[in-house]
């Protein structure tokens, strides 16, 4: 099978020509796998569609057009009315922020309790530090006053969260910077419940030339080391 080790970007698939020869043709939409709702995706057209197999089988029948340059994936679920971020709203987002990102950390730790796998042994000891800090704001929907107390009070709990997430997105390639496309896949699937991170991320851009480096990450978040 002359597909079977031939790698196309998303949007194409493998075709091989009647000389056994593979090569990439674009992903025809209409053939794309049937999807559920939740699996719904919503492109900077703001059209919705079935998903991410469809959007970038569009975006490649659009190869070398005005549109398929400007089509992207802008947030997952069907398109919806997002409403514009004020200045007190992107203010307070990276209170939430950080806090989620220590709770995503907390429960990555309790399910390595049972089945190891999710974090490395030096991320586990980082933050079995903090699970087992019993002055840990637990998981819930706490007024912004009340993160904001935690943050000033328990500060070292949340260096180490924001410090992993910057990691995780850092990976094409590892360069201690994110490019809008690192940044591309934790913005889209949180949109619909935080719409003030397409205005944060951009304000954590300082020196606005379209990478956001580890300073100005832990900079927007807070964190001074």
């Amino acid at each position: 099978e002359p597909c079977r080790n031939f790698h196309c970007k998303r949007g194409k698939v493998c075709h091989a020509d009647k000389q056994g020869k593979p090569h990439c043709i674009c992903q025809d939409p209409a053939a794309c796998p049937p999807t559920k709702d939740y699996e719904h995706v919503c492109g900077t057209d703001n059209k919705t569609y079935d998903g991410t197999c469809q959007l970038f089988g569009t975006k490649c029948q659009l190869e070398g057009t005005k549109m398929g340059r400007h089509l992207h994936l802008d947030y997952m679920g069907s398109c919806k009315y997002i409403p514009p971020c004020t200045d007190y709203e992107v203010d307070q987002f990276p209170l939430r922020m950080r806090d989620w990102l220590k709770n995503i950390l907390i429960q990555y730790y309790e399910r390595d309790l049972n089945t190891s796998g999710i974090l490395t042994e030096k991320q586990r000891n980082k933050v079995k530090k903090i699970y087992q800090n019993d002055k840990r704001l637990v998981v819930g929907d706490h007024p912004v006053e009340l993160l904001l107390h935690d943050f000033e009070k328990n500060y070292h709990m949340y260096v180490y969260p924001v410090h992993w997430q910057f990691h995780q997105l850092d990976q094409h390639p590892v360069d201690r910077l994110l490019t809008h496309s690192e940044l591309a896949l934790l913005r889209a699937s949180l949109v619909p419940m935080e719409h003030c991170i397409t205005r944060f991320f951009q304000e954590c851009d300082g020196d606005q030339d379209k990478l956001i480096a580890l300073k100005e990450w832990c900079h927007c978040f807070g964190i001074k080391e």
